[in-house]
This record gives structure tokens, C-alpha cells and sequence, in this order.
């Protein structure tokens, strides 16, 4: 049997791993790519590779004549969720919740080895007790902190650490206990606390471990003042004086004041001045940007012109705003490049010269491919711009990559601030999320951001929408009528009735926040959302009136035939904001986007990249009155 101590250590290195985001897999390769300069209609046979650019004076690709249903112009549409499997694994350990404090130990060892964390919390936690005297308490606290750490709850893992630190000074394992409490302050942005507690750890004690720690997390702080900060308090620190050293240099931070201190971090830290001199494109007048899309030219079949009409109208947006922009004598060149389904068909791309001469890259759609396509990114210092994504782990630690959308997390923080600060009442919540990644990482920053507020999540429940019962226990034992407000994080089509029929049961007024899907979710009833305090969360909200709008829709029609879906309409924007950017800043304009804040779109309502963010950080907060949409949050305002 292995002593605590390598059991300690090898729990320590799987949760640094599994609390980190995880690597970039592989998806199976299916078929090669030849790369086109001009798509036209996915219906044809594929182009040959060219070497001319998309000029602004040739017709955008038409849409596949057959009939399409057209998304929702309130919001991109999500994977629909199937109904989970049965559970299937290993069985539970024997006598779960046994009155025998060391079968709850084993059993919640067992429970962390079947990623079981919630239920191995449950098991541990009568072992942490400080009137328990239970000789393997210190272990079993640890164990419960990684459980914790590992189903990302952070404050239990943090409170148990300290805990275990102040019972248990001398228990020999407390280096991997600081280790571990120093991954917790990273992941909740406390960088301070996080090289504080690290330098605890004996000096002999993972060192290696702890400076891989500090490179994979230093350079997730997205503003100066807070590397300023933290280099007067630690200014010995190597680790987060590379880290500085490079977003200044290859993170387009640098400006003249900071020759003095880059050059003082290069000859302290003896940094290799070829890597750190700042690279600042000239300004040209015109700028390549390549298109990484699955236009899937070599499959003419029905099925897939059908499911990939949204990227011919992605694609028809960028060439609308290619217009826009020469007209107004700010020329970017379009070369796009089909992708197709799998990443052996993006690497084959990515391997072609020309491509690392791009000013800038938009795309791809696909997860697999982005991770791919970020780190090339990151190597060849071009700004890649992620076209629909919400995942905001697809940036983190990558000062080249951008998300166009705002990430599911952003939403849920913007939402949050709004309730504490707009709606009034007792700051109470209760937040129910669909069982997926998207909305569980809704939920978790929801209830972080209004309780750092100062607000209170009364209880963060997941559900299944697919299941009814799932549903319904979602609001099982909750009070709302004494509740601040709800927060249904849920695309589902049950969720909706769901909800309404919980607070009419309860006779509950209380106002609610959702998805502006629900608009468009036939067995909930304009008249409902209506009569009720109901916020929607609605990122792609068009206002019809709008000049840039009305413009936009005519212009389209006129091309296409067809009237523009939302993601036309995101194509359109993303390019006219980025395409300006470049001749505003040239190609590395990665520090004017974080001095600048949101401003109003062309088509959107705003966008903006201030502080550092790398996900657009405006997301509109609308409600119905009259059954007419009013956004209530309109750029500029808090």
C-alpha cells in the first residue's frame, strides 16, 4: 500500500491537472482540404487553391437555394441536449455513511478515484470535524479540499485548507496543502494571496511544480496596474516578471513609457532581449485577414448544404462589411480558406506559408479547431478572432486570441451586477443552470460575481431540462416568494413552463432572469414574459429601428434573396469592428482594445475588449413592455 505521502502527491499533480483547462484533444481525420480564396456556394464542386484575395467588387456567396429554417435573430442557437444515459461506472463503496470513521475514509478515497467529488465531500467532511479526534483528520481534510477543488468549489476547498493549516501546523504533508491553496487563489483570480501562500511551501518542495504553476497562471491578469502591483510586492518574482515582460512585448501592452522597466526586467531576470523587444507592426493601407471556415465544398449533399447554411451567411456578413469598409478607404482583403469537419483538414491550412503572413485570422467554429488554431496564434503573434464560441477558457493565457461573443461567464457576471444593482428587493438568489458545460460555468460565475457584491445564492441547482423530474426538483423546497430573484440559465423547452408554473403555485413575483431564447419558445406565451418581471440575457438583440440595421437588412436582401439570419449579421460586425481596429492600430492592437470601453455597434448593440478582456464584455439586458423589447442597459451605463 502506498504511504499518505505519494498519495498525497499524486492527488496533488491529478488536481492541478484536472482543475486546469484541459488540452486541446484531437478529432479523427476524415478527408484532406484544398484551401479557396473566394467560396462561393457550398453546392459547388471544390475550388481550386488562389492566390488573388476576395476583392470588395465580386459577389458575396450566395446561400443554398433550399429552403432553410432561419435561426432566431434574439440569439445563436445551442446544440439541442438528448436526455442523459443511465448511470453507468463502478459501483459505490460499501456502507456509505458508515458510523466508521475509517470506511468514510477509504470510501471517500474511492469516491475522488470515480470523480465522485460531491459525494466524496459528503463522506469526509464528518472526519474535519475540530471535535472529531479522528488520527487520520488532517488527511481526510486534505482530501476533502481536492474533491472540493476538483468540482470547483472553490470556498469549501479554501475554508477546509485553512482549516487544516491552523489545527494541523505540523502535519508533514502541509507543502502540498499550500501548493494546493495556492491553485485555489489563482483560479479565483486572487494573484496575491496566490504568491503569497506559495512562497510558504519549503524552499526544497516542489519547486519545479510551483513555476509551472506560476507560468500556466501569471498570465491570466489582463491589466497593467495589477502586474504593477504585484511586482512591487514581489520583486524577486521571475516567474511573474517574464510573465509581465512578455505582455508587453508580445502581447501588445508596450508604449515608450515602459522602455525603462522592460529593460530593467530584461537585465535583472537576465531574459533573452530578442524574445522581449516589442514587435509594432508598421501601419499599412490595406490588411490581409484569412477566413478558417467549414465551408465543406467537397460534400455537395443536401444534408450538409442544410446544416452549414450558417456559415455561407457568417461569410456573406464579412463580405458585406469588405464593402462597407473600402468604401469608406479602409481596404482589408478577404482569403478564405474551407476548413471542412475535422482538424487534419485545419492543419493542413495552418501548414501553408502564406498564411502566417495574415494581419489577422477569423475562425474557426469548430472547439477542436480553435484550440488548434489559438496556439498557432500564439507562435506566429497574429490576432485570431473566434467567431461564435462562448467558451471563455478558449482565451485564457493567450494575449492573440479573441472570442466576438461574450463568454457564457461574462453574461453571467454582467447579469449579476445588474440584479444587485437594478432590481431592489432582498439580495437573494436562487440560480438553476442546464446540466451542461456552458451553463454550469453560468452558474458558477453568477453566484461568484453577486456574492462579491455583496448579494447571497441561497442555492446553485443543476437540471435537465429533457426530464421532467429533473425540472420540478429543481424547485423542490425552495421559498420563492421570499426570494430576491430567480435565475433559470436554460435553453430547454420545459424549462420555461416549468418556471411559471413554480411561482404560480407559490403565488411568487419575484423577477426572473433568463435566456431571450424564451422569447421564441412557443409553449411560453408573449403575454407571460410580459405581465412579468422577466430580464433576458440576449447578446445578439437587434433593434429593428436602428439606421445600421434597416441598412444592413436591404443591403443583404438586395445580394442574397434572402433575408440576413443572425449570423449574418454577426459576420458583418465582427469584421467591421476588427477591420477597424487594424487601420486604426495596425495588427497588434491588443492594448488600445483593453484602454477602450464598449461602444455602440454597427448592427449590435455595443462591443467592446476593455481592462484586457478577451471575450466582448457588453451584454445586453432587455425586457419586454408591450411586447416591444427595451434594452435596459444600453452602452455607457452600469
Amino acid at each position: 500500500m502506498r504511504s499518505f505521502s505519494s498519495l498525497v502527491t499524486a492527488m496533488l499533480f491529478a488536481t492541478c491537472y484536472v482543475v486546469a483547462p484541459a488540452l486541446a484533444q484531437q478529432t479523427p481525420v476524415k478527408k484532406p482540404i484544398t484551401p479557396a480564396a473566394t467560396p462561393a456556394r457550398p453546392a459547388t464542386t471544390p475550388q481550386k487553391p488562389a492566390a488573388t484575395p476576395a476583392g470588395a467588387a465580386k459577389p458575396a456567396p450566395k446561400p443554398a437555394a433550399t429552403p432553410v429554417a432561419k435561426p432566431a435573430a434574439t440569439a445563436a442557437p445551442k446544440p439541442a441536449s438528448s436526455a442523459p444515459p443511465k448511470p453507468t461506472g463502478p459501483p459505490l463503496p460499501a456502507n456509505m455513511g458508515s458510523v466508521d470513521f475509517n470506511t468514510r475514509y477509504r470510501n471517500g478515497k474511492t469516491l475522488i478515484d470515480q470523480t465522485r467529488y460531491e459525494l466524496a465531500m459528503q463522506e469526509l467532511q464528518p472526519l474535519t470535524a475540530p471535535t472529531t479526534q479522528f488520527e487520520r483528520a488532517p488527511e481526510a481534510a486534505y482530501l476533502y479540499a481536492v474533491a472540493a477543488s476538483r468540482a470547483k468549489k472553490w470556498a469549501e476547498a479554501e475554508q477546509m485548507l485553512n482549516l487544516l493549516r491552523s489545527r494541523f501546523p505540523q502535519w508533514p504533508a502541509l507543502a502540498e496543502a499550500l501548493f494546493l491553496q495556492g491553485q485555489l487563489s489563482f483560479e479565483q483570480g486572487d494573484f496575491d494571496n496566490a504568491l503569497r501562500v506559495l512562497a510558504q511551501v519549503p524552499a526544497e518542495r516542489l519547486a519545479t511544480e510551483r513555476e509551472n504553476m506560476k507560468a500556466q497562471y501569471l498570465p491570466r491578469i489582463k491589466d497593467k496596474a495589477t502586474f504593477q502591483q504585484l511586482l512591487q510586492a514581489f520583486p524577486q518574482e521571475a516567474a511573474l516578471a517574464r510573465a509581465y515582460a512578455d505582455k508587453l512585448a508580445n502581447g501588445g501592452w508596450y508604449t515608450d513609457a515602459d522602455r525603462p522597466q522592460l529593460d530593467q526586467l530584461i537585465t535583472q531576470f537576465q531574459l533573452d532581449r530578442t524574445r522581449y523587444t516589442p514587435r509594432r507592426p508598421a501601419k499599412k493601407s490595406s490588411y490581409n485577414i484569412g477566413v478558417l471556415l467549414p465551408f465543406e465544398f467537397n460534400d455537395t449533399s443536401w444534408e450538409t448544404r442544410r446544416r452549414n447554411q450558417f456559415v455561407t451567411d457568417l461569410y456573406a456578413g464579412l463580405r458585406l462589411a469588405q464593402d462597407s469598409l473600402q468604401r469608406e478607404g479602409r481596404p482589408v482583403q478577404l482569403f478564405a480558406y474551407d476548413t471542412g469537419a475535422d482538424t487534419l483538414q485545419l492543419k493542413q491550412v495552418l501548414a501553408l506559408p502564406e498564411l502566417a503572413g495574415m494581419d489577422m485570422i477569423i475562425g474557426p467554429v469548430y472547439k477542436s479547431g480553435s484550440k488548434i488554431l489559438a496556439r498557432y496564434a500564439q507562435q506566429k503573434q497574429i490576432v485570431v478572432v473566434n467567431p461564435l464560441s462562448q467558451d471563455g477558457e478558449l482565451v485564457l493565457d493567450n494575449a492573440w486570441h479573441y472570442l466576438f461573443e461574450p463568454s457564457t461567464a461574462t453574461q453571467a457576471r454582467q447579469a449579476a451586477e445588474f440584479a444587485y444593482n437594478r432590481l431592489g428587493g432582498p439580495r437573494t438568489a436562487v440560480v438553476l443552470y442546464e446540466d451542461t458545460k456552458d451553463e454550469t460555468a453560468f452558474g458558477l460565475a453568477y453566484k461568484q460575481a453577486y456574492e462579491a457584491l455583496g448579494g447571497k445564492v441561497l442555492q446553485l441547482r443543476r437540471l435537465n431540462s429533457d426530464v421532467e423530474e429533473s425540472v420540478t426538483a429543481g424547485f423542490a423546497g425552495v421559498d420563492l416568494k421570499t426570494l430576491g430573484h430567480l435565475v433559470v440559465a436554460s435553453d430547454g423547452k420545459q424549462a420555461g413552463p416549468a418556471t411559471f408554473n413554480a411561482l404560480k403555485a407559490q403565488d411568487a413575483r419575484i423577477p426572473l432572469i433568463t435566456y431571450a431564447s424564451w422569447i421564441e419558445n412557443n409553449r411560453v406565451a408573449l403575454s407571460q414574459l410580459d405581465a412579468r418581471d422577466v430580464y433576458f440575457i440576449q447578446p445578439k438583440y437587434l433593434d429593428k429601428t436602428n439606421p445600421g440595421v434597416r441598412r444592413f437588412r436591404q443591403l443583404y436582401t438586395q445580394r442574397q434573396n434572402l433575408p440576413p439570419s443572425v449570423f449574418a449579421f454577426s459576420g458583418f460586425e465582427l469584421l467591421y469592428y476588427f477591420g477597424s481596429q487594424l487601420h486604426q492600430h495596425g495588427p497588434a492592437f491588443q492594448q488600445p482594445l483593453a484602454n477602450g470601453g464598449p461602444v455602440s455597434g454597427a448592427v449590435f448593440q455595443g462591443i467592446g475588449y476593455p481592462g484586457g478582456a478577451h471575450d466582448n464584455q457588453y451584454v445586453p439586458l432587455t425586457k419586454l413592455e408591450r411586447l416591444e423589447t427595451e434594452v435596459l442597459n444600453p452602452v455607457g451605463t452600469r
